[in-house]
C-alpha cells in the first residue's frame, strides 16, 4: 500500500530547494511583524496589568473589558477591520501597519494576564518590606516587583512571541508578502502546495527554535540568584 503513494506529490525536494531563496524574501516581514507586535503587546500588556491591579475601580473595569473583548475576537477579524474596514472611515493603514497593530492589540490582552499574575505571585511581604525602607508604590514596582515578576513571566511571554511568529501567516490574507504568502505563490505556479506547506513549516519551526534559545538566555539572566532580595536593598 505504501508503494502506491506518490511521495513526489506530497514533498518535492527539488522544488523546495529551488524555492527557498524566493520564500525567504518574506522572512524579514515575518520577523518584523512578530517582534514589533510583541513589543507593542509588552507595552500594552504592562499598562493593562497595572490597570487590573489599580485601586481605581474604573481602570479595573476598562482593563477587564479590553481583555475580554480582544481574547474573544479572532485576530483575523481584527486584521480585516483595520485593513479593509478603516479605509471606509477615511483612515488608511498599510498592510504592515494593520498587521502590527492588529497582533499587538490582540496579544496585549494575553500578555496583560501573564504580567498581572506574575506581579500578584510576588509575596505581599516584599511590598511591605520595601515600603518600610521608604519606597513609594511606583519605586516598589520598578525596583523590587518587576525584576522578580519578569523572571516568572518569561516562559509564558515567550509562548506569546511564538504564537505571533506562527500567527503572522494570517497577514497573507491582507497581502503582506511574508513567507507564507511567498510559498502560496510558488505553490500556485507549480500546482504543488503540499511541498511549500512543508517548507514553510520547517522555516517557522527554525525561527521558533532560535527564539527558544533567546528564552533560555533570558531565563538564565533573570534566575533567582541574580535578583537582590528587598531586605538587602537600600532606599535611593
Amino acid at each position: 500500500m505504501l508503494s502506491d503513494i506518490r511521495w513526489d506529490y506530497i514533498f518535492n525536494p527539488q522544488l523546495a530547494l529551488e524555492s527557498i531563496p524566493f520564500v525567504l524574501e518574506g522572512l524579514s516581514y515575518t520577523i518584523a511583524i512578530s517582534l514589533l507586535s510583541f513589543i507593542l503587546s509588552l507595552i500594552g500588556g504592562t499598562i493593562l496589568a497595572l490597570m487590573r491591579i489599580s485601586r481605581s475601580r474604573l481602570l479595573r473595569i476598562l482593563a477587564r473589558f479590553y481583555i475580554s473583548f480582544f481574547r474573544g475576537v479572532p485576530v483575523l477579524v481584527t486584521l480585516f477591520f483595520l485593513y479593509f474596514g478603516l479605509p471606509l472611515a477615511n483612515l488608511m493603514l498599510t498592510a504592515i501597519q494593520a498587521s502590527v497593530l492588529g497582533f499587538g492589540l490582540t496579544s496585549s490582552a494575553y500578555s496583560s494576564e501573564i504580567i498581572r499574575s506574575a506581579i500578584e505571585s510576588i509575596d505581599k511581604g516584599q511590598w511591605e518590606a520595601a515600603q518600610s525602607l521608604g519606597l513609594n508604590r511606583r519605586k516598589v514596582l520598578r525596583k523590587i516587583i518587576f525584576p522578580q515578576a519578569t523572571r516568572i513571566a518569561i516562559p509564558a511571554l515567550s509562548n506569546v512571541l511564538l504564537d505571533l511568529v506562527k500567527g503572522s501567516s494570517l497577514t497573507a490574507m491582507i497581502t503582506v508578502p511574508e513567507i507564507f504568502q511567498k510559498a502560496k505563490i510558488v505553490g500556485g505556479a507549480n500546482n504543488d502546495y503540499m511541498t511549500m506547506y512543508f517548507l514553510v513549516a520547517i522555516i517557522y519551526w527554525i525561527i521558533c527554535v532560535i527564539y527558544g534559545f533567546l528564552q533560555d538566555y533570558l531565563e538564565r539572566l533573570y534566575k533567582p540568584d541574580q535578583i537582590t532580595p528587598p531586605s538587602k536593598r537600600m532606599p535611593p
